[in-house]
C-alpha cells in the first residue's frame, strides 16, 4: 500500500461527501453487513458515514473508516 493508493481514495471520497452510498461491511467469518446512508465529512485520516436504521425504531448512527479499509476491501461503497 502506497501513499499515492491513499490519496487517491481519500480525493475520490472527498468529492462524493453528501451523496448517497450503499456499503458492504465485511465483519469476518462469512459475516456481511448491508447498509445504505451518506457520506458526511472527509477528514485527513478517516471519513464519516450517516446510516439510518432499517426498522426505524433506532435514531441515525455515524460510521467511521479509514481510507485503508477501502483499499484492503474491509468495505465496499457503491453510489445510489
Amino acid at each position: 500500500m502506497q501513499q499515492s493508493d491513499i490519496s487517491k481514495v481519500r480525493a475520490s471520497v472527498h468529492q462524493r461527501c453528501g451523496n448517497k452510498v450503499v456499503i458492504q461491511l465485511d465483519r469476518g467469518r462469512n459475516k456481511v453487513d448491508i447498509q445504505e446512508g451518506v457520506i458526511q465529512n472527509a477528514y485527513p485520516s478517516v471519513f464519516t458515514i450517516l446510516v439510518d436504521s432499517t426498522d426505524g425504531m433506532n435514531p441515525p448512527q455515524l460510521l467511521s473508516f479509514s481510507y485503508t479499509d477501502i483499499i484492503t476491501r474491509d468495505i465496499r461503497m457503491k453510489l445510489c
